[in-house]
């Protein structure tokens, strides 16, 4: 042990070890030191630059000189830590292009079109504006087009976010990469390549996420300032010890000391410790927080937009109301959901789903049939019942005027209403809706006491979007937004010099995501969503949102402090070291104690209460 002392204390050992630290992997500083000069500025790179310098030829000239006191260490720490920060940053910020890789696998490989009369399978990226495309139930449609042969019900979710599949018929239009739930159609291709809905989002998402700027630290702001007057004190200390004592020597220690006391050893720990008690915090309790300049700027945020499904609501439908005008709840209930049975709906699993809850014990229908952009018809215990829209009902003559008003207000309530016939007669009505989260009006109040502006963004209709921002107490609404358009809106809202928050569980949310200042994912959403947003909130709750720009809050007054501190000793210690009261080996022990009081305010952040009210 005492060999391995002596050799770690031999001036030349340490030359060596230190050497490759000092310009090998601290050759970024320099390089941004340079960069940082000549553009003007005088950030944080040339902080480091310069103190680690300091004490790096001081002790090579000590070791030349045969003098026994040597600062290696304290540069190869300083450039280890701050790397060391760094790296945990861009380790965090490195799967923002899985965003990417996982919407493109979103599109169907291969395409049935029809060539010279017959139906051949062909990969998507020969589809040709023009041709004309099979899709079979249960498939993905490879290209945007417009049907003009046949209907079904597609499952848009993945693009709009909204759970219940869309009733297609002739002449509508249809979106590559969703999915097609009932029926074969034909369909004209007017879309394809990077043309289509899902390359537009993709190619939003690339544009959004490359655009972002990194966070210019407060530190590199102070730096402007610190910086040029370091160096000109130590420039006025050398001059003035060697025309006072007449000694070189002695004037140089004296201006190193004062480097050495302003090296930033607790100035690049300020910043990196604060981020990682904050992020750790916050995974802790559910809040993945990909960055530490994304927790900076979640603080900032006074305009917060809120997409609906999946978000605010649950993203599933539930039955809301049952309404029967013949039987009670039960036999009506009974008789839909043993109907439904045979059904892939959403809506009518979730009249199934309800039954069960109820106890219900249901029968197989005898007979079953799905009737695109109608609803269903199947005959249970003998009876015939039709379950669908009006246009069902009056298909099969059967009179719903004196309903009308319950399907109305049913409707203007945002929710869906299943109209019921058991053997030729209206039976009842059963609404089925995307219900509201749990915690989802307490967390938009705590929003707006925070003084944050919020907004609902939709692609559902008004009257649905109208009714749910009624519920929440949010008068800011935007409905019937277009996927692609999402973006558009947030980019809009910023325009307006407002702080932009975006928080969202859809594939289609993803761009507007990283469009805004803080994209926020909800974590039972999609992965695209959750890599292309900022921070996610593994628990769904979009109280979550509130914890988060509460700990951006008090995570950044930590900073604040950390730089106040950090700034305090070097500023206290540069006149002593000026008039020689510090030498650098003193000066190097001040500059450690910086660093300790740093690291102690930062770690004091594991306190911080993450409650919700």
């Amino acid at each position: 042990m005492a060999g391995t002392e002596t050799i770690l204390s031999n001036g030349y050992v340490q030359l060596a070890l230190a050497t490759p630290v000092q310009f090998v992997i601290g050759y970024r500083f320099y390089k941004g030191a340079y960069h940082s000069l000549k553009g003007g500025g005088a950030n944080m790179d040339v902080l480091v630059a310069m103190g680690t310098s300091a004490a790096y030829f001081y002790s090579l000239y000590n070791v030349l000189e045969g003098i026994r006191e040597y600062y290696f260490e304290a540069s190869a720490i300083i450039i280890t830590l701050i790397l060391l920060g760094k790296m945990m940053e861009a380790i965090a910020k490195g799967r923002t292009s899985e965003a990417i890789k996982k919407l493109m696998s979103l599109q169907a490989k291969t395409a049935r079109v029809i060539r010279n009369g017959n139906e051949v399978d062909i990969p998507v990226e020969e589809v040709k504006v023009g041709d004309i495309v099979v899709v079979r139930p249960g498939e993905k449609i490879p290209v945007d087009g417009v049907i003009i042969e046949g209907s079904s019900s597609i499952d848009e979710s993945m693009l709009t976010g909204e759970s219940i599949p869309v009733d297609k018929n002739k002449g509508d239009e249809v979106i590559g990469a969703t999915i097609n739930k009932h029926g074969t159609f034909k369909f004209e291709a007017t879309k394809v390549g990077k043309d289509t809905a899902l390359s537009q989002i993709i190619k939003l998402v690339e544009d959004a996420q490359t655009s972002k700027a990194p966070v210019q630290r407060l530190a590199d702001k102070v730096s402007n300032i610190f910086v040029p007057s370091v160096v000109t004190i130590a420039v006025l200390t050398f001059i003035a010890w060697y025309f006072v004592a007449r000694d070189f020597s002695s004037a140089l220690i004296a201006a190193v000391s004062v480097l050495v006391i302003a090296c930033p050893c607790a100035l690049g720990l300020a910043t990196p410790t604060a981020i990682m008690v904050g992020t750790g915090k916050g995974a802790e309790n559910g809040i993945l927080i990909k960055g530490g300049e994304y927790l900076e700027r979640a603080q900032d945020i006074n305009a917060i937009i809120l997409d609906k499904t999946g978000t605010i609501t649950k993203g599933e439908p539930e039955v809301t109301d049952i309404i029967p005008f013949e039987d009670d709840d039960k036999t009506l209930l009974k008789y839909t959901a043993s109907a439904e049975k045979g059904s892939e709906h959403p809506l009518g699993e979730a009249i199934v789903r309800k039954a069960e809850e109820e106890g219900i014990e249901l029968v197989n229908p005898e007979n079953f049939e799905a009737i695109p952009g109608h609803g269903i018809y199947a005959k249970v215990e003998g009876k015939d019942v039709y379950i669908g829209n009006r246009k069902l009902m009056k298909d099969k003559n059967i009179n719903i005027d004196d309903i009308e008003n319950d399907i109305v207000s049913l409707e203007n309530k945002g929710r869906t209403a299943m109209l019921v016939s058991i053997e030729g007669s209206i039976s009842g009505i059963i609404a089925v809706a995307d219900t509201v989260k749990e915690h989802s009006k307490d967390a938009i109040k705590n929003l707006k006491d925070m003084g944050i502006e919020v907004y609902m963004l939709t692609g559902d209709n008004k009257r649905t979007a109208n009714a749910i921002a009624k519920e929440v107490d949010i008068d800011n609404v935007i409905a019937e937004v277009l996927p692609e358009d999402k973006a558009e809106v947030v980019e809009k809202i910023k325009g307006q010099g407002k702080k932009v928050g975006m928080v969202g569980d859809g594939i289609n949310d993803a761009p507007a995501l990283a469009q805004s200042d803080v994209g926020f994912a909800i974590g039972t959403g999609t992965d695209v969503a959750m890599e292309a947003a900022d921070i996610t909130l593994m628990r769904g709750d979009l109280r979550g949102v509130v914890l988060a720009i509460k700990l951006s809050k008090r995570t950044l007054r930590t900073i604040k402090q950390n730089l106040f501190w950090a700034f305090a000793y070097n500023t206290a210690g540069i006149p002593l070291a000026a008039l020689g009261f510090l030498n650098p080996m003193i000066a190097g022990g001040a500059m450690a104690f910086s660093s300790v009081s740093v690291v102690s305010n930062s770690l004091r952040l594991k306190r911080f209460k993450m409650k919700n009210k």
